[in-house]
Order: C-alpha cells, then sequence, then structure tokens
C-alpha cells in the first residue's frame, strides 16, 4: 500500500495541535530551536499592552543609544529580507510551521540584489554594451536620467521597482540601501574588469560582493546589535542552540517571529537624511511613500550621516532597544483593521499564533540565571501594568525587548551596556542564526575559505565603507 494513501500517510502538523511537542522534520523551512511548551495569553491582553497610548508607546520621551546608527536598524531590515519571506501566514490563525514555505533561500546571498542571475532575471542586469549581464540596472540608466531617476532604482512604467525583492521599495530609505547595494556591485566590477575576461567577472563580482556583505554582517552589524562576547563565543565555540546542518538549513521561528523584530524598538519618528538637512516624518510623504519613484532629493540618503563610527556625533543615533516604540508604528496607516494597525500588537499577536514559548522559559532552557529571570519578568510585569495580565509567561518578544533595557548587549565578558543592544537570549538567538546561515552555505566565505578578509582593494570591513564605496 502507498505510504502516501489516504488513512496512512502521517498527518504533519497535528503534533502542534495535539502536543507542544512537534518534531521538525529535515527540509522543512522553518524550525524551533527549543522543545518547549507554547505560552498562551489572553488575546486582550496582547492587544492592550501593544496599543497607541498603551505601555510600550514612548510618546515625547525618545531615548537615543550612543552605539547604533539608525542606518543599522535599516541594515537589519535588508538583511531580513534577504533571508526570509512568509507570504502566507494571517494573525486569524494558528500556524503549521511543518507547512510554511520561505519564498527566499536561507542565505546570505543577496538573492534580494541579485534575483536568479542574468539568465534567469535578465531584466535587472545590463543588456548590452561591455557589461551586459554583469551590471546591475539603476534609475541612472534611463535615457536622458532625471535627477530624480539618477537617484532611483530602475522602475517600470507603472512606477514599480524592478528588484530581486519588492518588500526592499516599501519606504525610502530600504529603497535608497538597495540602490547602495547595487552601486557596491558595480563599483565592483569596475574594480575587478581588467582582471577578468567578461565570462567570468560577473560571477567574481557577485562572490566578492556577497562574502564583504557576510563579513559586514558578522564583524560590524552583530557585534553592534549583539555585543563581541556573545559573537566571539560562537566563533570560537560554536553553536549551543541552532542545530541546522550543510544539508538542512532552516530558519528558527524564535528568530524569525521574535527575536529578530528587535530592529521596531530602535525606529526613530523622525529622521534627518542629509547633512543639515530636516528631520523627516517616517512615515511622512518623503520618506513614508513606498512602492512609488522618488519624488524629492531632499529623501536621498546621505549614508555618512546614516551610518558611521559609533564616535561620530554627527550620524543619526537609532532608539534605545527598550519596551518602547514610536508611536507612528503603533498606528499604522496603511493597515485597515484597528485591532492590527499596531506593529508591537502584531509581533504579539504572531509571537502567540507560531506557538512561541515564554521568555522564561527560553531563558531556562538557555541556563541563565534565575535571578536575572526573574528580574526581567518582574520588568516586564512592571511594565505591562496592573490592568494587563501576563502571568502565565512573557510573550518572547517583549521579554527580548526588556531584557535588552534592562541588560542588554554584552561587550566583553560580563560588562553589559542597557539599551544599547539585545540582551542574552535574544542576541544568543540573532548571533547563533545568522552566522549559521553563513557558515552552512557552502558558497560563503566561511565555508570557502575562512583566512579570507576583506582586501582586493577594497577593504570594505563596515557598513560605512560599503554604502559609501
Amino acid at each position: 500500500m502507498s505510504k502516501n494513501h489516504h488513512g496512512v500517510r502521517k498527518l504533519k502538523g497535528i503534533d502542534a495541535f495535539c502536543s507542544p511537542r512537534h518534531q521538525r522534520s529535515k527540509g522543512e523551512s522553518y524550525g524551533r530551536m527549543f522543545d518547549l511548551p507554547p505560552l498562551t495569553t489572553h488575546p486582550r491582553s496582547l492587544k492592550k499592552l501593544g496599543k497607541q497610548k498603551g505601555p510600550m508607546d514612548e510618546g515625547k520621551d525618545v531615548k537615543h543609544t550612543r552605539s547604533v546608527a539608525v542606518g543599522d536598524v535599516f541594515f537589519g531590515q535588508f538583511i531580513d529580507h534577504d533571508v526570509t519571506l512568509d507570504a502566507s501566514t494571517r494573525l486569524s490563525s494558528t500556524v503549521d510551521i511543518s507547512q510554511l514555505e520561505n519564498a527566499r533561500t536561507p542565505t546570505l546571498d543577496l538573492d534580494c540584489i541579485y534575483g536568479q542571475g542574468p539568465e534567469a532575471h535578465p531584466y535587472l542586469y545590463f543588456s548590452e554594451g561591455d557589461f551586459s549581464g554583469v551590471k546591475l540596472l539603476t534609475g541612472s540608466d534611463y535615457p536622458n536620467a532625471t535627477d530624480l531617476q539618477k537617484n532611483d532604482l530602475i522602475r517600470s512604467v507603472h512606477g514599480t521597482a524592478i528588484i530581486g525583492d519588492p518588500r526592499n521599495d516599501e519606504n525610502r530609505i530600504i529603497s535608497q540601501l538597495q540602490l547602495a547595494m547595487i552601486r557596491f556591485h558595480n563599483r565592483v566590477v569596475d574594480e575587478l574588469a581588467p582582471r577578468y575576461e567578461k565570462s567570468e567577472l560577473f560571477e567574481e563580482s557577485r562572490k566578492l560582493v556577497t562574502w564583504h556583505y557576510q563579513w559586514v554582517v558578522i564583524h560590524d552589524f552583530l557585534v553592534t546589535m549583539c555585543g563581541d562576547a556573545v559573537v566571539d563565543d560562537i566563533l570560537g565555540n560554536g553553536c549551543q542552540f541552532y542545530k541546522g546542518s550543510y544539508d538542512d538549513v532552516f530558519i528558527p521561528v524564535e528568530f524569525s517571529v521574535a527575536a529578530y523584530r528587535f530592529g521596531h524598538s530602535m525606529v526613530p519618528q523622525t529622521i534627518r537624511v542629509t547633512k543639515g538637512g530636516p528631520e523627516l516624518e517616517l512615515f511622512g510623504p518623503l520618506l513614508g511613500r513606498g512602492f512609488s519613484p522618488l519624488s524629492d532629493l531632499k529623501a536621498v540618503v546621505d549614508w555618512s550621516v546614516l551610518v558611521g563610527p559609533r564616535r561620530d556625533e554627527d550620524v543619526q543615533r537609532a532608539k534605545r532597544m527598550d519596551t518602547k516604540m514610536a508611536t507612528d508604528l503603533l498606528k499604522l496607516p496603511f493597515i485597515p483593521t484597528d485591532d492590527e494597525q499596531s506593529l508591537a500588537t502584531r509581533n504579539l499577536l504572531r509571537g502567540q499564533i507560531f506557538s512561541l514559548p515564554s521568555g522564561e522559559n527560553i531563558a531556562k532552557a538557555m541556563s541563565r540565571p534565575q535571578a536575572e529571570i526573574d528580574k526581567v519578568s518582574e520588568t516586564a510585569t512592571s511594565v505591562a501594568g496592573d490592568d494587563i495580565d501576563i502571568s502565565t509567561g512573557t510573550p518572547l518578544w517583549f521579554y527580548i525587548l526588556t531584557e535588552a533595557e534592562i541588560i542588554g548587549k554584552e561587550t566583553r565578558e560580563d560588562k553589559f551596556r542597557p539599551g544599547e543592544g539585545l540582551g542574552p537570549i535574544g542576541s544568543r538567538i540573532v548571533a547563533e542564526t545568522l552566522i549559521s546561515l553563513i557558515k552552512l552555505d557552502p558558497n560563503s566565505y566561511m565555508s570557502v575559505n575562512r583566512n579570507w578578509e576583506p582586501s582586493d582593494g577594497l577593504r570594505v570591513s563596515n557598513l560605512r565603507k560599503m554604502l559609501n564605496f
């Protein structure tokens, strides 16, 4: 009898509804780091916790970091778009992650820039001339391009960006970041052109761009957001909790649904994108009108303002990583349903439909000290207030923000900086996941040549150099 016959085939995912102990099968796009029971919180409490003018609304009391630039936060969004895309889940139904497909490759391979390459996606590339099939198109390649077009992505006649991932046009800053990465590729092509035949030039350029990007993610971005201590520990001693392999790479839902949403607490309501320029509203007409052509040169991002040396006082700083969010993020103008207009509420409800464990249970599974767990739990309860019941446990995303606020990133062993980055469990989940996605990619620099470092005349070793190259 066929193993797929009705009544014989195992009903994948039924474990998730009958037991918290769903066992992932090899090859599934998503999985879990921890085999723990899910937390269930009354939806009314989650909605009250995340609502505008609720406990997570920062109001006018905005606090900024000393070490994290605004551009680092948007670079985190770019990385997210590079490794994961869940286009199917809804907040109204529990998710069976065994059935969930990732529409992106779970590697830091810049498929959001390159698509599937010049043969499969030729519309992203030059179609004639010396760099046909090698350089990527931008708005400056229009015949008689205007100043606005020269500073924008290439677009269709309807204004749609012609790029590998449409999400990288959802706001002006991320679209400018996409443009900067395309320009970086084209500059690398110019650098390598004298050394390679045309038949090799694209692949060599893509490899060098991707390896620099992976280097920056580990040695700049993760150090900034997670701290040197956890990054060094993973590089020296390996992962403790991420259990993927070369033939079975997956995205942990603890990462994608909770820990990696830390950046939502760091986005300020207004951002200055040019030297001496005005503070612009994140959802205002210049920065917030995504999926449309650049309409004003004031929105052209000067990356030396948004990313840079930690000691540079002129660089725009991100908000502190804590339990507060910009007011505008708690009432998103493009979401029609009142209960779901708050980004905080959406994150909290999403964690519940993915059956995530409580922050306390994950902290125990990571062998964090009980005194630390109690401190974070009590602070989270205090922030929520007496009329919001989270007594069954702290939602994982909220727990991670709370520990970031009161403990922060570990810059060196047992030295922490509250509000400046992810705390103990958040940093471990994020750093282990991203480093593993690079290590387990057979084409990454960590797989091909661990002695590699930024060189070849580029020496692009940090985000500032990459985006301003």
